[in-house]
């Protein structure tokens, strides 16, 4: 099967249901049948029995299991940050230093925020926004405007600085082809996934300039934020950052000590999973200290912290027995050989951008994208010589863009709600910003591929 077009079925199908369907559990759920449909010769019943073995077998790996977890705590982190008053202590305490006095230095403050907590994602969109309304409202500043500066620097910094559940998912997905050194592919991405370089530099160019183009220089919003069940309860600002601090700090000690002092060789999945949970044992210390929770209420938070992420963990799960599928069936190996004979090397990694845009525009998920098109760029990379952290980076940089374009994305509409900003302006003012740093990166690509 491996040198058989038909090995091109499973992620096509997933790409295509993905896209029908807007459902990337679905396709992912399709794409591992279709793998064992075609190993088994169209055999249903033992290809239904071998995708529940598969699924399963993701469980065999204790890194797989660290990464899970990891991803299932980070709901209960956030939830519990939340719900305990501390993101809203947090966002008192920046408005108690009057730091702002300008305008430039009120889009300075959510773009700053938005790049420095790159834990969750979610977390920094609305701790980002929430922070900045009122602020940009007095300097006269749009809250499009503010969509835009958090959208463009929580999602990039986050897939840039990847000590979160999006590293220990990447991680997980470059597990499996015996490198020597996966963290420091994990690290060499950053400096090959020009367009999250670019978004962040373009945002803090936005922001310190003042100066704006297309629709975002014409936009007026000023929409006030409505959220259901508002939390009104306000903790200590250490609350938030320490444990956020402690996450950061115990993940580099961990990996530094499980690399025998090497940060490259640590164990990633090891280092974020125990890091983790001495941030909760700190956060729940914390709010046991400031008596913000009982213990029912931080069980019960953890419990809805954790249920909320069932979704995302779910296609994870997925993401991984797809993964395993497809290197089993030869896909990655088949399209590197196809693309060595048609496609000259410097459109390798332009190519795989574009179509990790498009999959995670046309579906509002880069995990899903990634999950598709990693084991399809490590084959590529290995049959090539390209560096591997330069194509997988790519695919990276292109789950992003299309992330930013799409109107379904789940950033996207985070960011439009965390912001007060009307949806459907958010994705119509950071448009052409989207369009300009990926057609920026393609070129970059192209001239450096051409280098190679």
């Amino acid at each position: 099967m491996q040198d058989s077009p038909l090995s091109l079925l499973p992620p096509l199908l997933a790409i295509a249901i993905a896209v029908w369907r807007k459902n990337a559990l679905l396709a992912l759920i399709c794409g591992v049948f279709l793998c064992f449909l075609l190993s088994e010769n169209w055999q249903i019943f033992s290809s239904i029995q071998l995708s529940f073995l598969a699924i399963t077998n993701v469980f065999n790996s204790l890194g797989n299991i660290y990464i899970v977890s990891f991803s299932l705590l980070i709901g209960a982190l956030v939830t519990l940050m939340n719900q305990s008053g501390a993101v809203n202590g947090f966002i008192k305490h920046l408005s108690e230093l009057k730091l702002v006095k300008s305008s430039r230095q009120a889009s300075m403050l959510p773009t700053v925020l938005g790049t420095s907590i790159f834990t969750d994602t979610n977390l920094s969109l609305f701790t980002a926004g929430m922070a900045s309304q009122k602020v940009f409202d007095h300097h006269n500043l749009s809250r499009a405007r503010l969509a835009y500066l958090i959208d463009s620097t929580c999602a990039p910094v986050s897939i840039l600085f990847l000590i979160n559940g999006w590293g220990a998912y990447v991680l997980g997905l470059l597990d499996g082809y015996q490198f020597n050194d996966p963290v420091g592919i994990l690290i060499g991405t950053i400096f090959y996934n020009i367009y999250a370089i670019l978004a962040l530099v373009l945002a803090y160019y936005t922001a310190y300039s003042g100066k704006v183009f297309g629709p975002l220089k014409y936009a007026n919003s000023n929409i006030e934020l409505n959220l259901k069940d508002k939390i009104t309860k306000i903790a200590p600002a250490k609350v938030m950052w320490l444990p956020l601090l402690s996450l950061l700090s115990f993940t580099l000690v961990l990996l530094y000590v499980s690399g025998n002092g090497d940060i490259r060789s640590g164990s990633g999945s090891f280092s974020v999973f125990w890091a983790i949970l001495a941030s909760i044992v700190i956060l729940i210390t914390l709010i046991g200290f400031y008596r913000l929770l009982n213990i029912k209420e931080v069980v019960s938070y953890s419990g809805k912290g954790i249920y909320k992420m069932l979704p995302a963990v779910s296609i994870l799960v997925l993401s991984f027995a797809f993964g395993d599928a497809i290197k089993a069936l030869g896909t990655g190996v088949y399209v590197s050989q196809l693309l060595n004979v048609e496609l000259p090397i410097y459109m390798m990694a332009p190519v795989l951008f574009i179509a990790a845009g498009i999959m995670a525009f046309a579906t509002g998920t880069s995990w899903g994208t990634f999950a598709i098109l990693i084991p399809i760029a490590v084959p590529i990379a290995l049959d090539s010589g390209l560096p591997v952290e330069f194509l997988v980076a790519a695919v990276l940089g292109g789950g992003i863009f299309g992330d930013h374009a799409s109107p379904i994305s789940d950033t996207t509409v985070v960011a439009s709600i965390a912001s007060g900003c009307d949806h459907f302006e958010h994705v119509k003012t950071q448009l052409p910003y989207a369009l300009f740093a990926a057609a920026v990166t393609l070129i970059c690509y192209v001239l450096y591929g051409l280098t190679l």
